[in-house]
């Protein structure tokens, strides 16, 4: 497994249409969401990146919402994704739309989103999954340096073993859309085929309590009390004497 964190420089689409379907890509992400951005609540939103800034989240209840990236069209603030100018625990949801497949150190994003985010924030991450179709097709020469093959690849599971050790619980984890395309052969195969499909969307929440037991915690909870050395006996020959 190739590490998380590179020294290559990555350079993300400032839209989703400068690659190819890339249309069908943001509506079917925008499909998806729409359930979960309806139980979103609170006061303030994130859409990191110049991808996520492109969804439509007009369906969700939290009305502040900010875009913010390096570079983009529909930015309202520019920054690092690895240094956003906000305050610890202040913003209540953050969507990171394709965010991690053009970053050079995704640990640190999302080290970064959960400084920002409150107890019980949410998180939404979507990419591309590795072992779709349009995954597969990355080993064809010439196509490294166009997006979304320039991006990086992360696979479900990866990405929630990373939620797990910033104690994260995921609520919701899906693979859709195996080929890009919207008409009734690209439903019918996605329908049957989801495990296959080239977008992953994850969502999660920050938890502030161990969603698993530490090794200490079980210990004290399988200790029982003993029973301290010779006091019954010396109660009983106290009290025998006493008797006589």
């Amino acid at each position: 497994m190739k590490p998380a964190k590179t020294r290559q420089i990555l350079t993300a689409p400032r839209s989703w249409r400068d690659m190819p379907m890339g249309d069908y890509f943001r509506d079917a992400l925008t499909q998806q969401l729409q359930p979960y951005l309806g139980k979103l609540y609170g006061f303030h939103m994130l859409k990191i990146g110049s991808l996520s800034a492109e969804i439509n989240t007009s369906q969700c209840a939290i009305s502040h919402q900010v875009n913010v990236g390096i570079e983009g069209d529909e930015l309202q603030v520019i920054a690092n994704n690895t240094q956003l100018p906000f305050e610890s625990k202040s913003i209540d949801a953050c969507l990171l739309a394709h965010t991690l497949a053009w970053s050079q150190d995704p640990h640190r994003v999302l080290r970064e989103v959960d400084r920002v985010l409150i107890d019980d924030g949410w998180m939404i991450i979507s990419g591309f999954n590795p072992f779709s179709l349009l995954g597969i097709s990355k080993v064809i020469p010439g196509l490294h340096s166009r997006a979304p093959w320039s991006g990086r690849m992360f696979s479900q599971v990866r990405l929630l073993d990373w939620l797990s050790l910033l104690n994260y619980e995921v609520v919701y984890r899906t693979r859709f859309q195996v080929v890009p395309w919207h008409r009734q052969g690209g439903r019918v195969i996605s329908a049957h085929l989801p495990a296959l499909g080239c977008l992953n969307i994850v969502v999660a929440r920050k938890r502030t309590f161990p969603l698993t037991p530490t090794k200490m915690k079980k210990s004290l909870s399988q200790s029982q009390l003993r029973q301290t050395v010779n006091v019954t006996r010396q109660f009983r020959e106290v009290k025998d004497q006493d008797s006589t």
